[in-house]
């Protein structure tokens, strides 16, 4: 029961977010001589977007740089039409920050929507670097420092406690016989 009332509200919020977000314009933000594209409009901090150039009309042959204060200033070779960018941890969730594209002297921007929430770690691109490998545990003192005087006394301790136990055990006084 109490798994539908998470879900629900899971839905609930999800369509909430999806309402709510602005939706960017590709390109078409005031008169421009290029088109373009951020991809996807709406990220979680620390993902990754596509920026993405259309030179297939010709209006944009040199090199594109693409700016915003959400990552790091990336620049689109000529022979390129797209390269990927990934959102600063500390984005704020909620705010839309600008992004400018500029090529061959035109200027123009989108807005690029942040989500609530973090980027799954589990998926590329991670946070941290995971291990490739679990971690060595279970093993302490089984081999390391195998000393033959150690073991010895140790089994001398258990082959005296054993003994006196069974001494004790077995002793009878005057009173307790027939």
């Amino acid at each position: 029961m109490r798994a539908i009332r998470v879900a629900s509200a899971a839905l609930l919020g999800m369509t909430a977010l999806t309402l709510a977000a602005p939706v960017a314009a590709a390109g078409d933000v005031g008169v421009t001589a290029f088109r373009f594209n951020v991809v996807p409009s709406t990220i979680a901090a620390g993902g990754q977007v596509t920026l993405q150039v259309d030179r297939s009309n010709g209006d944009c042959t040199g090199k594109v740089i693409v700016s915003s204060g959400v990552f790091d200033t990336v620049s689109i070779k000529p022979s390129q039409s797209s390269r990927t960018a990934t959102v600063d941890w500390d984005a704020k969730p909620g705010a839309v920050y600008d992004v400018k594209f500029t090529c061959d002297g035109n200027t123009a921007s989108v807005g690029l929507t942040i989500a609530g929430g973090r980027v799954n770690p589990t998926t590329p691109p991670y946070p941290y670097p995971y291990p490739d490998r679990g971690v060595h545990a279970g093993e302490g003192g089984t081999i390391g420092g195998f000393d033959l005087k150690e073991i010895g006394l140790g089994a001398a301790l258990i082959a005296g406690s054993v003994g006196a136990a069974y001494h004790f055990s077995r002793r009878r006084t005057g009173e307790d016989g027939a």
